[in-house]
């Protein structure tokens, strides 16, 4: 079995290649609508060049696993902020894409926590739809819109756990049947744990994302390890090893706070419980250090009995 590890948006080794550059509202609102166009375009292409950039790192490093940004175009879900970025944007968006199909990579976008569907208010289902359908568009630029995930958290309960799931499924199949498809949910660290965030991706068969660190947080009564065959079975459709998110808490106090690399210690039964299992898997780096974080948890696990490190950010067990 193989386990990939990759990491989030920015490699830190690079110099200035953010690609999350962005413009508040109150900053657009004061520029004149050329210089606004400007500015955003500017921002935009910054964003997608430096994406390029990591692309070129992460395949130099062996790095097959990455999260784009999803801050790679600013303000374009804003409501009163209507710019055409995809004409003038097109030929980066291909290039990013046939980076990624020629190299094999995986890669995925996670729009913020205010993108969920168990809301009450139809507004804010209407703002989930148009922040899944931005990030789907930039797929369908790429050409990946048919292989990459979106992944997102199930939302809150707004006092009732029950209700709000059943708002879940009400609203998220509001979604259309393409951009429900490349979906995939995860257990939060305050309220959905992994049994119930399963749960409603096997009703939804949508692929579900294990994150260990938010388990450890918010686990309830479940026993992770009994839950991989369900995990597995998830992924089953979509033909790729499953997506699992790991990280270690920053301190005993900030228990929810991610800190800069993974804790070996703190990883290690996780790791463990994937190889008794057999099986292989891709897994996230959501450490602060970012490729540093993912590059040093693979070498310290190419120093244990029985793991072989293969490539820069991948071990065989």
């Amino acid at each position: 079995m193989i386990l990939r590890f990759g990491y989030v948006s920015t490699a830190l080794a690079l110099w200035e290649a953010s690609p999350s550059r962005t413009m508040t509202f109150t900053n657009w609102k004061k520029q004149e609508e050329e210089v606004r166009k400007e500015k955003l375009l500017y921002l935009a292409e910054q964003n997608l060049k430096n994406t390029i950039r990591i692309l070129h790192y992460n395949i130099a490093h062996g790095i097959d696993l990455y999260r784009m940004s999803s801050s790679l175009v600013p303000l374009a879900t804003h409501p009163e902020v209507h710019w055409d970025f995809m004409s003038p944007l097109n030929k980066l968006f291909q290039e990013i894409g046939t980076l990624v199909q020629q190299h094999h990579l995986r890669v995925s976008f996670h729009p913020n926590q205010f993108t969920l569907f168990t809301s009450a208010k139809e507004e804010i289902t209407t703002n989930a739809i148009i922040d899944m359908t931005y990030h789907f568009e930039m797929l369908e630029a790429m050409g990946l819109h048919r292989d990459a995930n979106i992944n997102i958290h199930v939302g809150g309960m707004y006092g009732n756990k029950l209700d709000a799931i059943a708002r879940f499924h009400q609203n998220f199949v509001k979604l259309t049947a393409s951009i429900r498809k490349q979906t995939t949910l995860e257990n939060d660290d305050k309220t959905y744990t992994a049994e119930e965030t399963l749960q409603i991706c096997e009703q939804q068969r949508v692929p579900f994302v294990f994150d260990y660190h938010h388990h450890f947080v918010n686990h309830g009564n479940d026993n992770w390890e009994e839950l991989l065959p369900r995990i597995f079975a998830t992924w089953g459709i979509t033909g790729k090893v499953p997506k699992f998110h790991l990280s270690s808490p920053k301190s005993e106090k900030l228990i929810r706070a991610h800190s800069d690399y993974v804790d070996m210690e703190f990883a290690l039964p996780f790791i463990k419980a994937l190889k008794d299992y057999g099986k292989s898997a891709d897994i996230m780096i959501e450490a602060k250090a970012k490729d540093q974080a993912a590059l040093q948890l693979v070498g310290s696990l190419s120093k244990l009995r029985g793991y072989k490190r293969i490539s820069g950010g991948a071990v065989e067990l």
